[in-house]
């Protein structure tokens, strides 16, 4: 006789943006979504939708002031909790609100930002300057009841480090918190006629070694110091930028400031990040803060080899071997520390071919369906103990 199949759940799920060139926390938020809509009913709440997949019902929350930003989220957790406060067996927010039996953090919590490191006469000017601001209290308030305990209430982190970092800003949170990483896709291998087209259509030169960067905020992923390495590398190694639009002049300033000008091919933002991987000899990830970095786990699927900052700056690290399935960069604003690491992969083939071997036997272990059986797995038991 067959196990009896798990019963089918009726899931609300809170992301403002739902489209997948808005970042890692959601393009993690849909990856769930395609896997558990094959085996539940999945309802989406967001501001911008941008995504389709059979099985999942999408419903715009309106959006009557843009800015400021945090009257904005103040108002989607108004008006989530009004609809999905009946009728749904999970509400799982990616969001800080106040509701939602499941809370998925992909970013390092606000107190933790304000009050970390701070005593005496330090935390009580730091807490003026909360009550002060309409904004921070407003951040603040929504994060303390996102975290609070309740029946059901399951908090998941999408590392162990953000894990730790939880713990010490909410210590009540602890028994309630979970790891659960982003999962890839595993793509076929591209060969060597793939790799040109997918050049082609991107517009990137046929020839030389083409070094990636993706993020969102080039700043904050350390685009920068990457700009000042390239600068250092032989003239065949270009660099291809995917991610905000918004950031671009800055940056081809500074490229065209170091003379790399015609070397650097800003992209601009993504739907479909494939090709760029594709197209891609290794990704270059010198982020200063990121939770996980789902963009190194995608270029590895690739069997790219990746240079990313060590687990002291992203997630990620803590679970790659440096040498064996990446190159961790120990200080990532450094620019001699992080030109040693891609001079390296740049200048030696062997070890190109050896770290992206290893990048994809890494990245076979999280596939999402897996990661969804996980998340499934604490949406049970989560009904379980608040029934």
């Amino acid at each position: 006789m067959s196990p009896t199949a798990p019963p089918r759940l009726r899931i609300a799920v809170l992301n403002r943006v739902f489209d997948s060139t808005g970042g890692g926390a959601e393009r993690y938020s849909i990856a769930l979504v395609e896997q558990l809509a094959q085996r539940h009913e999945v309802h989406v709440f967001a501001q911008q939708i941008h995504h389709q997949a059979p099985g999942v019902s999408y419903h715009r929350v309106a959006m009557p002031l843009h800015k400021p930003r945090w009257l904005n989220q103040l108002w989607y957790a108004f008006a989530s909790w009004k609809a999905t406060r009946r009728g749904f067996d999970i509400v799982h927010s990616h969001e800080n609100t106040w509701h939602g039996q499941i809370q998925t953090v992909h970013v390092v919590p606000v107190r933790h930002n304000l009050f970390n490191g701070r005593t005496g006469l330090r935390r009580v000017l730091r807490w003026l300057k909360v009550l002060s601001s309409p904004r921070l209290l407003t951040y603040l308030g929504l994060e303390s009841l996102r975290f609070s305990a309740r029946d059901g209430r399951r908090v998941v982190v999408t590392s162990d480090s953000l894990g730790a970092t939880m713990a010490s800003a909410y210590p009540a949170s602890r028994v309630m918190t979970s790891v659960i990483t982003p999962g890839v896709h595993l793509p076929t291998l591209p060969g060597g006629d793939d790799k040109t087209q997918a050049r082609q259509a991107l517009g990137l030169p046929a020839q030389g070694l083409c070094l990636l960067f993706v993020g969102n905020d080039y700043r904050k992923k350390g685009l920068g110091a990457l700009l000042e390495v390239l600068g250092t590398l032989p003239g065949k190694v270009v660099l291809a930028v995917v991610g905000n639009p918004g950031h671009i002049p800055e940056f081809r300033r500074q490229a065209e400031s170091l003379g790399i000008g015609a070397r650097v091919f800003f992209l601009g933002a993504l739907q479909d990040v494939s090709p760029a991987y594709r197209a891609a000899d290794a990704l270059v990830h010198p982020t200063l803060e990121d939770t996980f970095a789902m963009v190194v786990l995608e270029a590895m699927a690739h069997g790219l080899p990746v240079v990313v900052s060590s687990a002291a700056y992203c997630g990620i690290s803590a679970l790659l071997h440096d040498g064996v399935n990446a190159l961790l960069v120990d200080e990532p604003r450094s620019t001699q520390a992080l030109g040693r690491a891609v001079g390296r992969v740049c200048g030696e083939g062997d070890l190109r071919r050896q770290l992206g071997a290893q990048a994809r036997l890494f990245a076979q272990g999280y596939g999402w369906e897996d990661i969804a059986r996980q998340q499934e797995a604490l949406y049970f038991d989560s009904v379980a103990s608040a029934g």
